[in-house]
């Protein structure tokens, strides 16, 4: 009996697997993925990634600083580097500003913040904090002066204004130095910190500062470079632990550190800086990040800044970064080994400029130190995002 012919079994009718590589559905799939993987590159959990936002600013800051300046040099209001006047410092610090805000306010923008004030110019009492500030800077650089020529290291001659003229370049220095406080705090504890606190690590952290120092160490010989490898190992160790405890917070201090080096870092292309000095820069920087987070904003560090510089330059008259200020009010010059006295790097060269700036930090801890500062950053972020 021969064998039943059996009917071929039907074709089996498409997976689903089969299904999603079909011409139809591969290239939407394909446009998703590709979607996800643009999307996770330039956002995070807090919008645009902390890298991409310091990079547009960056760029965005150089362009307007370099067209402002452009057009104040074509306008006579800047001259040359070495025309240093109340007048063309105004107006170099005025293209800075004018540079920074507009840099902060297309960020803040395409971030989607209310303002350029979310990047830590909120915060509770900053009209309050703004004068303590003031004050503490004047007190605290005037502690410096009289410490310096009690021990023999400063010597004062004659008043150098009369009359009207003492108030005239005394109102000139202030708007300079006003303007000062707010870039230099506004670009590194404002932008800067804000923007690096939500989106950094131990690692990112350790390798922006070793591109630093690296970049000093193939460029550059003198200026005090030893201020910025001391300030960057010295932030090494704590922030390493911190990452390894997963520390709350730790963004924060990840943040200074790079903020704070970068700090010195600028400083070295100023004239007569030696290690100490730049090394003081750098250590004052972190001090006005501890300001950020113990007061809830930065208000208290442009005071403090702004007021120690008009001290130093005009008040006392004495060399600040090496330069000595036409229209100052005093005269003084450093006397002595220049270990001690600054020498032509002014007050903020000599060794005693680091017991002034402990007592700041002191003094903040001690006035602001009993706030929470998490619930202060906390409430900083929420107001920048909300």
């Amino acid at each position: 009996m021969e064998p039943e012919i059996q009917p071929p079994p039907p074709e089996a009718p498409p997976t689903p697997a089969d299904a999603t590589l079909t011409p139809e559905t591969v290239a939407p799939t394909m446009k998703a993925k590709l979607l996800r993987g643009l999307r996770w590159t330039f956002l995070g959990s807090q919008g645009l990634r902390a890298g991409w936002s310091v990079l547009i600013f960056a760029i965005l800051f150089v362009l307007l600083a370099s067209g402002v300046g452009y057009a104040f040099v074509h306008m006579h209001l800047i001259g040359k580097r070495s025309d240093f006047t109340a007048s063309t410092a105004f107006f170099g610090e005025l293209s800075a500003f004018l540079a920074l805000a507009g840099a902060a306010a297309f960020v803040a923008f395409i971030e989607r913040r209310r303002s350029l004030l979310a990047f830590n110019l909120t915060g509770p009492r900053r009209i309050t904090r703004f004068f303590s500030g003031l004050l503490a800077g004047f007190l605290a650089l005037s502690a410096l002066v009289g410490a310096l020529t009690w021990g023999g290291w400063m010597h004062f001659g004659p008043i150098a204004l009369t009359g009207a003229a003492i108030f005239k370049f005394g109102a000139l220095w202030a708007a300079v130095f006003l303007l000062v406080g707010c870039v230099e705090e506004g670009l590194f504890r404002g932008y800067l910190q804000f923007t690096l606190t939500r989106g950094i690590n131990f690692w990112w952290a350790l390798g922006i500062v070793a591109a630093i120092c690296l970049d000093l160490l193939l460029r550059s010989k003198g200026n005090g470079v030893w201020g910025v490898y001391a300030i960057a190992l010295l932030g090494l160790l704590p922030c390493l632990m911190l990452q390894v405890r997963k520390a709350l917070g730790s963004g924060f201090w990840q943040a200074a550190w790079v903020t704070s080096t970068l700090f010195g870092y600028i400083h070295t292309g100023n004239g007569g800086e030696n290690w100490i000095g730049i090394f003081a820069a750098a250590f004052i920087g972190f001090v006005f990040c501890v300001s950020v987070r113990v007061t809830g904003s930065a208000w208290w560090a442009i005071g403090c800044h702004a007021a120690w510089d008009w001290a130093e330059t005009y008040f006392y008259g004495t060399a600040d970064s090496g330069l000595v200020a036409p229209g100052r009010y005093l005269t003084a010059r450093p006397a002595g080994n220049q270990f001690w006295s600054g020498g032509a790097d002014g007050p903020e060269g000599s060794v005693l400029v680091l017991g002034v700036i402990l007592l700041l930090l002191a003094a903040l801890l001690v006035i602001y130190g009993r706030k929470k500062p998490e619930l202060l950053a906390a409430q900083s972020l929420e107001r920048a995002i909300g």
